[in-house]
């Protein structure tokens, strides 16, 4: 990856042109810089080549055979093994419409032909900069995510529950129209939100009976102590109310600010409902519900004033379409 210099630059770069002499041109310039470069000929071989290559960067040119320039990022932006991959477009075309059809597709940078030698290494190493601190942000969040799942495998009963509600609230999120960065932050909360868990001594986390009124005081803490814990991370900024928040209930008698109604963010809310309806699973102490046994507990539950009753209904809603139907409900922790 990127050095730390501002003149030693490494990385991998795939360069899709279909002349061979722009191809050796570029691959000279960049190689001579201490880049590893991948030249293909076309849009197909660029596609294929990162399917199986770790690639850094791609250059490339418009007007290629097969798929031009412009198609291929459009997969590479529409792919979620690759979107996050920088690509600048080479091309002879400078009219604007062809600059607004990158911009569409994507692309992170525009460079003319013929190519500034100058230029070209600036772009590539500003790209490749922002490419290092992305892949440091994912294993940030690999980090957490693995944190939050080693607290699941801790009991036996909470199996699979962290990617049931990720897929839950990714499914109502959608189904509610909420915008594609709250979606994913739902997606996130729905592994981490209980990450607070890992602070809670394992004799109160897994105590098979009911709790104490002083060991409830201490479980009460783990949204406060999960918000804390991925504070730090700046693309968890919608991610950190739910976490905080989904214990919240609507008649202002959760925890841990005790908020009312729509003082509660509204993706908090989404969690609640998808989490409370996961946790009506097998337990040490009690037998799982029916579906239907669930939903008519839910909605007693939301008629006493807790839970959203538009949410509750367009989950329900989706249950009974069958949109969950190949998720298995498991235990949660719902507590």
């Amino acid at each position: 990856m990127l050095q730390q210099s501002d003149h030693q630059i490494s990385g991998t770069i795939l360069i899709a042109d279909d002349s061979a002499a722009n191809r050796e041109l570029l691959q000279e310039l960049l190689t001579t810089q201490g880049l590893t470069v991948i030249a293909v000929g076309d849009g197909a071989a660029a596609l294929k080549e990162l399917s199986r290559t770790q690639i850094d960067l791609v250059l490339l040119d418009v007007m290629m055979p097969h798929l031009n320039g412009f198609e291929v990022c459009q997969k590479i932006k529409n792919n979620p093994e690759t979107y996050l991959i920088p690509v600048i477009v080479l091309t002879a075309l400078s009219g604007k419409k062809d600059r607004l059809e990158g911009i569409k597709v994507g692309a992170d940078d525009f460079l003319s032909r013929p190519v500034d030698r100058t230029e070209l290494l600036a772009r590539v190493r500003s790209l490749l900069r922002l490419k290092q601190r992305t892949d440091e942000l994912e294993r940030a969040e690999s980090v957490l995510f693995t944190l939050a799942r080693s607290i699941e495998g801790k009991d036996p009963y909470t199996h699979g529950h962290c990617e049931r509600l990720a897929e839950y609230c990714t499914c109502l999120g959608h189904h509610l129209k909420l915008p594609e960065d709250h979606v994913i932050a739902l997606s996130r909360a729905g592994v981490v939100h209980d990450i607070g868990k890992i602070a809670i001594p394992d004799a109160i986390l897994l105590k098979p009976g009911r709790l104490t009124p002083e060991e409830w005081t201490i479980i009460r803490e783990h949204s406060v102590l999960g918000e804390r814990i991925c504070a730090p991370l700046k693309s968890f900024r919608f991610v950190l109310p739910i976490i905080r928040h989904h214990h919240e209930k609507l008649d202002g008698s959760g925890y841990p600010d005790g908020l009312h109604g729509e003082e509660i963010p509204v993706t908090a809310r989404i969690l609640q409902v998808v989490d409370v309806y996961d946790a009506t699973t097998d337990r040490p102490y009690k037998k799982a519900f029916s579906v239907a046994d669930a939903l008519q507990t839910m909605k007693e539950e939301v008629a006493k004033g807790w839970w959203d009753p538009h949410i509750f209904h367009e989950f329900e809603r989706l249950v009974a379409s069958g949109a969950f139907g190949l998720l298995s409900r498991g235990t949660a922790a719902g507590r």
